[in-house]
């Protein structure tokens, strides 16, 4: 065996807490060379004749990708402490992992063995129950609906007439939402994500003057609270967009730095290199980016600790919203959001607290900073995918196998995935065209686990390139709306609140994929309950093999209520089976 390809540390994704005190461990070693392994686990203090007593039981391998395979299994330490090492075997020779290393002969030493002092209750990664089993839905507030003519911005063009850019309006606000929740309703939507609304100078308001006033071409508070109300009377979850690690270059402060120079008060609220300040051709203070009108806060600052932990308090407090998505949020320090995840969650204890971050986010998922990240990590392999076709099946499903085995299962239950944003291109764009590829992502993304996330007017087949394209106004007129892409969402997000497995119930694995092979599956299953989820990404029908594990049942097509009597599924060209099984 390749001792250089053993990993294990019990922390992390390597060894938790799960909710019922029992403990999840998982071990990865090189792609094929090992036949077996088993855990040989006991409490630390249980001796019998000078001897450890221990126990061994199997683990289970639940995925492969390019390099490793990855091994599982849950125990319940009955005195909830735990000492526990591996047992590995090739198929020719055992050999012994521990923290003291590699053993040839099983130790007997308690010592060589990794530990997990005590299971806490606390130390389980719990985010909000209800976010698991939400559909989200992302609103650009300024290109969503215009519910109010009074608050419209000067030169407000008429809606839709114009193609999106940088400096344009259209209107949009927040009576528009009010005025559309049957739609969201009726669509199944349970959860809305809003971009920036607070006060800014531009349309996509990343750039905040004020964070405690709502953007007056959006409404006012009395709107948002009635908002926030009427979403809550209809099952909806309301999460506002949060810019701590930068302002906008018209935030008061930053503005009397720029006025009084070293003489300003809030000098210290921002990173400045030196003094006159300088904005062309690069900003002698950090920003983000390299752009001039994003300064940077210093969040090292207790003052403008205090300022941010205000308004995440402020909103919570006094409009009652469910979560908090964090821009940039891989930029600003630790202490402060574990700060922020205490004032917040001290207030609402199942507010959903949401990060950015574009690549590995362990180190904000332990529980005192974030319940969740952007999965972008999924959007690129779906797209990469589906709609590119710049990877095939098997290194798809290599690829998600080892983003799924790099987090908690209780993390990817949450885990906020999205196919497309404000600052992506369309999802028809990236498939060019192709209506099949998207219906066939939008599957995916709305049977996988973790919490799916809509873009508004994907549904309906909108259009739009990179920013600002993609920010076109919604389209409301009937014909012009793709109701064919309407219909397979809403059967879509009805079947995933109809059957739990197509939620975030039951173990998730994705089955062997041949090389070159135009399709794949993953299974989802719990006690005696399957659902095999399959793709076609051929342009021409293909039949696909069910698995002998699977033929003890007859499976019904969940998509058209048939059941399936054959051992192979035919599958249209870009198309997908969804099968259930059950005794």
């Amino acid at each position: 065996m390749n001792k250089h390809s053993i990993i294990h540390r019990p922390i992390d994704n390597y060894a938790y807490v799960c909710a019922d005190n029992s403990v999840n461990i998982m071990i990865q070693t090189q792609k094929e060379d090992c036949e077996g392994i088993k855990l040989i686990y006991g409490d630390p203090y249980d001796w019998s004749n000078k001897e450890w007593r221990n126990v061994k039981t199997l683990m289970r391998k639940t995925g492969t990708d390019q390099f490793f395979d990855y091994w599982q299994v849950v125990i319940k330490p009955p005195y909830r402490r735990l000492r526990y090492g591996f047992e590995l075997n090739d198929g020719v020779d055992k050999i012994y992992f521990g923290e003291g290393g590699f053993s040839n002969r099983k130790p007997k030493d308690v010592a060589f063995y990794f530990a997990v002092p005590f299971v806490h209750a606390s130390d389980a990664f719990q985010p909000p129950s209800w976010v698991k089993d939400t559909v989200w839905y992302q609103i650009f507030p300024e290109r969503f609906a215009n519910g109010n003519l009074e608050n419209d911005p000067k030169e407000t063009l008429e809606w839709g007439s114009s193609e999106p850019k940088a400096d344009n309006f259209f209107g949009g606000d927040l009576q528009g939402v009010i005025d559309h929740i049957s739609y969201l309703n009726d669509l199944g939507i349970t959860g809305i994500y809003f971009t920036p609304i607070f006060k800014a100078y531009s349309n996509h308001k990343y750039d905040t003057i004020d964070y405690l006033e709502i953007d007056p071409q959006f409404g006012d508070k009395e709107t948002l609270k009635q908002l926030v109300k009427v979403c809550h009377d209809n099952g909806i979850k309301v999460m506002l967009d949060a810019v701590f690690n930068h302002s906008g270059f018209y935030f008061p402060p930053f503005q009397d730095v720029v006025e009084k120079g070293q003489a300003s008060k809030y000098k210290d609220w921002f990173h400045i290199r030196e003094f006159p300040l300088s904005f062309e051709p690069m900003p002698n203070y950090d920003t983000f980016a390299f752009t001039p009108f994003m300064p940077k806060l210093n969040t090292q600052n207790q003052e403008v600790r205090n300022y941010l932990l205000n308004v995440g308090r402020y909103w919570v407090e006094e409009f009652d919203i469910d979560g908090w998505r964090l821009d940039v949020a891989n930029e600003v320090d630790y202490a402060f959001w574990r700060d922020f995840r205490r004032v917040v969650k001290g207030i609402k204890p199942d507010l959903y607290i949401l990060g950015e971050i574009w690549h590995d986010a362990m180190p904000w998922l332990r529980g005192d900073q974030f319940d969740a990240v952007m999965n972008y990590p999924f959007t690129r392999n779906i797209l990469d995918l589906f709609a590119k076709e710049t990877i095939d099946c098997k290194h798809f499903v290599e690829s998600m196998t080892s983003v799924i085995h790099r987090y908690p299962s209780s993390i990817n239950a949450s885990a906020f995935n999205l196919v497309g944003s404000h600052d992506t291109p369309r999802v028809l764009n990236e498939c060019s065209g192709d209506k099949r590829k998207v219906r066939q992502i939008l599957t995916f993304l709305l049977t996988f686990i973790g919490t799916p996330c809509l873009y508004y007017g994907d549904e309906i087949g909108m259009d739009g390139g990179g920013d600002p394209g993609c920010r076109k106004c919604m389209i409301w007129e009937e014909d012009k709306q793709d109701h064919h892409m309407l219909e397979h969402v809403q059967k879509l997000i009805a079947l995933r609140k109809n059957q739990p497995l197509l939620a975030n119930e039951g173990d998730l694995s994705f089955l062997p994929v041949e090389t070159n092979s135009n399709c794949f599956a993953f299974a989802k299953e719990k006690e005696d309950k399957k659902i095999l989820v399959i793709f076609n990404l051929s342009k021409q029908a293909e039949s696909f093999q069910i698995p002998a594990l699977f033929n003890r049942q007859t499976p019904i097509d969940l998509w058209n209520g048939k059941r399936v009597h054959d051992k192979q599924v035919q599958l249209e060209a870009k198309g997908f089976s969804i099968l259930q099984f059950s005794n």
